[in-house]
C-alpha cells in the first residue's frame, strides 16, 4: 500500500482528500503546517506528497526545497504562471490549480507513483542481494540483517535510488541532509568505508565503488 502525506492547514479540503484517497486504497498521513510537516518527514518517508504552498509556519516553498527522493504533487490557489515555473522548477513534480477535479488529481498521483524509479509496492529497493526496506528502516544482505547507522542508510538509500549514477560529495551531502543532518564532507568518506565494511562482511562483495575525483556508485559488475 502506498503511503501519500498530505501538508494542507485547510481541514475541509485535507478531509476530503483523506476520504477520496483512503478509498482509493492509499494509505494517509497529514500535517498541518510547513513545520509539522518537516518534523513528519524526518521520521517517515511516504511515497507521494500533496503540498500546499500557504502554509502556517515555514511556507510550502520551503518545504518543498526540503524534499529529497519523494515526487511532490503541489495543490494551491495561486495561479499564475509565474509561480507555478518556479515551484516546478524548484523540484515539484506536478502542479495542481485549486479548485481541482478529484478524478485529475487521482490521474495524476497514479502517474506520479507508476515512474518511481527502483521503488517496489512496499517501499522495498534492491541491488544484487541488497534488499533495503525504507518503511521498516531495515537493511538485509544474502537474507542477513545489517544494522546501520542513520547516516549509512541514508548513503544507501540514495545509492541504491540511483543505481547507476555516480553520486558526487556535494550531492550526496546536499540529498542525505534531510535524513541525516549532521554529515558533514570531512565525515562522509568515514561513513562510506564503514558502510562498504559492513556489507562486504556479509558476502564477501565489494557493493559501493569509490569514482576518482567524482564521487561514489553502486559497483554493477564483479560483485
Amino acid at each position: 500500500m502506498y503511503t501519500i502525506a498530505i501538508v494542507d492547514d485547510d481541514c475541509y479540503i485535507g478531509n476530503m482528500l483523506e476520504e477520496v484517497l483512503t478509498r482509493a486504497g492509499y494509505s494517509v498521513i497529514r500535517a498541518y503546517s510547513g513545520t509539522e510537516a518537516l518534523m513528519l518527514f524526518e521520521q517517515t518517508q511516504p511515497d507521494l506528497v500533496l503540498l500546499d504552498l500557504m502554509l502556517p509556519g515555514r511556507s510550502g516553498e520551503e518545504v518543498l526545497a526540503k524534499i529529497r527522493n519523494i515526487p511532490v504533487i503541489v495543490i494551491s490557489a495561486k495561479v499564475d504562471i509565474e509561480n507555478k515555473v518556479n515551484v516546478l522548477l524548484s523540484g515539484a513534480a506536478d502542479y495542481l490549480t485549486k479548485p481541482f477535479e478529484i478524478e485529475e488529481l487521482l490521474a495524476r498521483i497514479t502517474v506520479q507513483l507508476r515512474s518511481r524509479p527502483n521503488v517496489k509496492k512496499g517501499s522495498l529497493l534492491t541491488f544484487d542481494e541488497i534488499l533495503l526496506d525504507l518503511d521498516s528502516h531495515r537493511v538485509s544482505v544474502s537474507s542477513n540483517d545489517v544494522h546501520l547507522t542513520k547516516t549509512e542508510f541514508a548513503i544507501l538509500k540514495l545509492l541504491m535510488q540511483n543505481p547507476s549514477q555516480v553520486i558526487t560529495k556535494s550531492i550526496m551531502l546536499d540529498k542525505i541532509a534531510m535524513d541525516t543532518p549532521d554529515c558533514m564532507e570531512s565525515s562522509l568518506k568515514v561513513h562510506i568505508s564503514n558502510l562498504r565494511k559492513k556489507l562486504r562482511d556479509v558476502n564477501g562483495k565489494d557493493y559501493i565503488e569509490a569514482v576518482w575525483g567524482i564521487g561514489f556508485k553502486l559497483r554493477e559488475e564483479d560483485i
